[in-house]
């Protein structure tokens, strides 16, 4: 024993600064960084910017203006196409004296007032759809019917039923918006897993409890993407509708500026008003939607 105690005392060394045990047979060797290979490459500065979404983005859309500028100094005719730098110059002379603003605005508010509406409406056809085989083949029937009807052919009924003016403008965005959401709303419900039923069964998830815990996150990816259609719906509905509002009533938001500036053949003036439709729908999509999706789906993992 006092034998096999000094092999072991001779084999072994206590390092105290580390408190590692230290084997005579067992040889150590720090290696050097450079017998590494490289781990992680460092992106150059142009491999940084095109790993950037918004310098993508932002790249088109700079080689979107400079062909239109080009094509519009090619054609030298701001009656038929006006250049980029002629359409920029009208979209400034319309905010600081247009009033563009405040019909950009006129159309916002009608437009969230429709959608809203519209996806109260959806919410309720839809919860009607999950509880019973009744609303099932109800949303189904209806959506086969009204879901291919463009809204601005409804709008002959909403001068007769409402008269000028915002209930006939926030019914055609009712019927852009309800439709497309509840469709897409109920497939997303259909669509979650069996196991995930089960596992918000065995967790005594009942009601709101297991539509809000289960059903709505497992559907929120087309949830959203109904959102999406029925904005992109809505917008475009409001942009014709005020159009025609325009002249009946000589009122409106940017379809009367589009109309108005048509007939007064200020044609730089026109497109400032489709361009500024244009930058709604880029913030609408590219931020308030972009924020909500990095706020849930990409979040919970269910989308890269």
């Amino acid at each position: 024993m006092q034998a096999m105690n000094e092999m072991q005392d001779r084999n072994e060394r206590i390092d105290g600064a580390r408190g590692t045990v230290v084997r005579d047979e067992i040889f150590r060797t720090t290696a050097k960084d450079e017998d590494f290979g490289i781990i992680q490459k460092p992106l150059s500065r142009w491999e940084q910017i095109y790993d950037n979404n918004f310098a993508r983005k932002l790249f088109i859309l700079v080689m979107l203006a400079v062909a239109w500028q080009l094509y519009g100094y090619y054609l030298q005719n701001e009656l038929l196409f006006p250049t980029f730098f002629a359409t920029a110059e009208a979209l400034f002379d319309g905010i600081v004296e247009g009033g563009l603003i405040q019909k950009s605005w006129f159309s916002i508010r009608v437009l969230l007032m429709g959608y809203a509406a519209g996806l109260i409406l959806a919410a309720l056809l839809t919860i009607l759809a999950i509880t019973s085989r009744l609303g099932r083949d109800f949303l189904e029937t209806a959506t086969a019917m009204f879901n291919p009807l463009p809204a601005i052919a409804l709008l002959p009924l909403a001068l007769l039923w409402f008269g000028l003016g915002t209930d006939s403008l926030v019914f055609v965005l009712i019927h852009s918006v309800l439709w497309a959401v509840a469709l897409n709303t109920h497939s997303g419900f259909q669509s979650v897993s069996a196991t995930l039923r089960m596992v918000g069964r065995n967790y005594g998830l009942t009601g709101l409890r297991y539509v809000f815990g289960i059903l709505i996150p497992a559907a929120f990816p087309t949830i959203l993407a109904g959102l999406k259609i029925g904005w992109a719906f809505a917008w475009r509905t409001l942009i014709a509708a005020e159009l025609v509002f325009g002249v009946s009533s000589g009122s409106g938001g940017l379809g009367w500026f589009i109309y108005e500036n048509k007939n007064q053949l200020d044609i730089p003036s026109v497109f400032a008003g489709l361009l500024t439709v244009i930058l709604i729908g880029l913030f609408v999509e590219n931020f308030i939607f972009r924020i909500i999706e990095q706020k849930t789906i990409r979040k919970w993992g269910m989308q890269q």
